[in-house]
């Protein structure tokens, strides 16, 4: 009999990597996105997730405009903290394994290495304290949940989603002709969502819970990130190098949230190929699927 499984957010860039996953893996896989089922609503999410009476759920969706929160953080605790307590509870009544996805911005950034599990966590923000919320409500009422906190996540997918990701960001304005400036004082570690996707299966497959951080295993300043994709892409547009004092943005964030990948590596996961070998990969499929590695088509 094959496995079941039920991602939620299935339309973004995580989530349609790991229903591709899944499916490379012999799942029998429910794909929901929100305009298929509303994962605020708990008699929907309880309905849906008992019907397909699955051994796993993994919860991509997510409330993921940071400056935006600060105006409505209401919208992002009914998302990314609330929507996962429905999540729980469903997995709990059906015995099923919770895996959740959250992010780098739990911690506060006054570190210069990368971040640990263990590490304390101070969120600088609504969406950062919406997503911490999240992590909490998972294990308040699950026993061993899997929580993957990961970082400024990039995929093939992104292409098509209505926020993008960076490399896309960078694609557009190299496209407008205008120069470009980048924040060089915050330093994160741009995680590919294939090989995430890939790696949360494994852990789950293994058996492991509790709290794993998937990063893009190179910490590295926004601003040498957009310089490493235009070269990448065989582009030379003018960027120069900001900071977070010229750049104000409504939302406080951590100036150093890489992650350290030490506690999946000693689980036995593969280490994550080096960032530049995840920029080829997404340029080779961003053409094959129709793309031009200079414009943002």
């Amino acid at each position: 009999m094959r496995q079941r499984a039920v991602v939620f957010g299935a339309a973004g860039q995580l989530g349609s990597e790991l229903v591709r996953e899944l499916g490379r893996r012999g799942y029998e896989t429910a794909a929901w996105d929100r305009h298929h089922l509303d994962i605020t609503d708990h008699r929907a999410v309880e309905k849906a997730v008992a019907a397909l009476d699955t051994g796993v759920v993994f919860n991509c969706a997510a409330y993921n405009q940071v400056d935006v929160a600060e105006q409505e953080p209401l919208a992002a605790l009914q998302v990314n903290a609330l929507a996962v307590r429905n999540l729980a509870l469903a997995c709990r009544q059906i015995d099923a394994l919770l895996v959740h996805f959250s992010t780098d911005y739990v911690f506060d950034g006054a570190t210069s290495r990368p971040y640990a599990e263990d590490a304390p966590t101070h969120p600088l923000s609504a969406y950062a304290v919406s997503k911490l919320a999240g992590e909490l409500y998972a294990q308040a009422y699950l026993d061993r949940p899997l929580l993957v906190r990961t970082c400024g996540v990039f995929g093939p997918g992104g292409r098509h989603t209505a926020r993008g990701n960076f490399v896309e960001l960078m694609l557009r304005l190299a496209g407008s002709g205008r120069p470009i400036r980048v924040v060089a004082d915050h330093v994160a570690s741009p995680t590919y969502a294939p090989w995430l996707a890939a790696r949360t299966v494994e852990l789950a497959e293994r058996g492991h819970r509790g709290v794993f951080h998937i990063g893009g295993g190179t910490p590295i300043a926004w601003f040498d990130f957009a310089r490493m994709i235009f070269e990448a892409a065989g582009l030379r547009p003018e960027l120069t190098a900001t900071n977070e004092r010229e750049y104000r943005t409504a939302a406080r964030r951590p100036k150093y949230s890489a992650l350290s990948n030490a506690k999946m590596e000693a689980a036995g996961i593969a280490p994550m190929p080096p960032l530049r070998q995840a920029l080829e990969d997404y340029f080779a499929q961003r053409n094959a699927s129709g793309g031009v590695s200079g414009s943002p088509a």
